[in-house]
């Protein structure tokens, strides 16, 4: 059993007439200790409000069904084993998106260190301090006795993202989901931030769920990848195995249009069109209106997430590699 199984995961929100729109439709994913898993997409394809989720944090009416188990227990409803509330921050922590605004700009950063430690660790106040000295050595943060005096705007965009990974890591959790860990990080700052990742994985054994819309940091950290398109799974398998040879129509989209360093000037090819609103999606493949490689089946029927050989599956009937 994988630390962390969510199967046929399903994101609602629900509307006062009418059918509710459907966010994340079936999502299925298994994360094992020591392994980072990605999930990638352009924006509003269900990352974020997946691992929302499965954290217990959806915004007030948005409702999950589906079942999320953490080591054999029931995260979803509060079951059996104390539920989400029971793990989160405990076992399972995330770092949000903008370091900018996931920490508090008027507490030091010893107060948004050591206030949860005390809390589930049930340390006193010299013991969470010398957890939260540990912690910023831990994250390679200058100086940590300067910082933990310090307030959040005193540190640069990438110091402050170690301080919110720090925050997250205070209670040792096994878990860790990192929501565009490197986003508008230059690239020096970007590569530590990954280098640190990597560490704790390796080192500490933490599985962690990484979102990210770019396919540069899958490459440099992850180990498995799943592709997701307007809420539903798209294409999964090992990292390598997609990006260097995608089965998916927005897989091979996606990789397109990065620059190509070997190329030199050559104009960047977009993914044509936008992805659809939830409440707007299209019949049959949600990503027909934009995929080159579209038949008329695609217009009608969802494709199932089909097994391929070498631990991938894939949601297409359409094969770019054999084009």
């Amino acid at each position: 059993m994988s630390l962390l199984e969510v199967r046929g995961l399903r994101v609602e929100l629900p509307r006062r007439k009418g059918a509710a729109t459907v966010l994340v439709d079936g999502l299925d994913l298994a994360v094992d200790a020591g392994e980072v898993v990605a999930l990638a997409g352009e924006s509003g394809s269900g990352k974020s409000i997946s691992m929302l989720a499965l954290m217990g944090l959806l915004p007030r009416g948005v409702r999950a069904s589906g079942r999320i188990a953490f080591d054999g227990r029931e995260l979803l409803d509060g079951a059996r084993g104390g539920g989400v509330e029971a793990a989160r921050g405990r076992e399972i922590a995330m770092v949000m998106q903008n370091p900018m605004t996931s920490l508090h700009p008027l507490l030091t950063v010893e107060h948004q260190l050591t206030e949860h430690m005390r809390w589930h660790l049930r340390l006193d106040r010299a013991g969470a301090r010398r957890r939260a000295l540990e912690l910023l050595e831990h994250v390679r943060l200058p100086n940590p006795e300067r910082a933990l005096r310090s307030y959040p705007h005193e540190f640069s965009g990438g110091m402050r993202q170690r301080i919110a990974i720090a925050c997250a890591l205070a209670c040792r959790p096994r878990l860790l989901i990192a929501d565009e860990p490197t986003t508008a990080l230059d690239t020096t700052v970007q590569a530590g931030i990954l280098k640190l990742l990597d560490d704790l994985r390796r080192d500490d054994g933490l599985a962690v769920v990484l979102i990210t819309h770019d396919l540069g940091v899958v490459a440099a950290l992850a180990d498995r990848l799943a592709v997701l398109y307007s809420g539903r799974l798209a294409e999964t398998g090992t990292a390598r195995a997609l990006l260097e040879a995608p089965r998916h129509p927005y897989t091979r989209a996606l990789l397109d249009s990065l620059p190509d360093p070997k190329v030199g000037d050559q104009e960047l090819i977009a993914v044509r069109g936008a992805p659809p609103a939830p409440n707007a999606r299209p019949p049959g493949c949600a990503f027909h209106p934009r995929c080159g490689f579209a038949r008329d089946g695609c217009r009608e029927a969802v494709p199932a997430l089909a097994p391929l050989a070498g631990a991938r599956e894939l949601a297409c009937p359409v094969d770019p590699l054999r084009r």
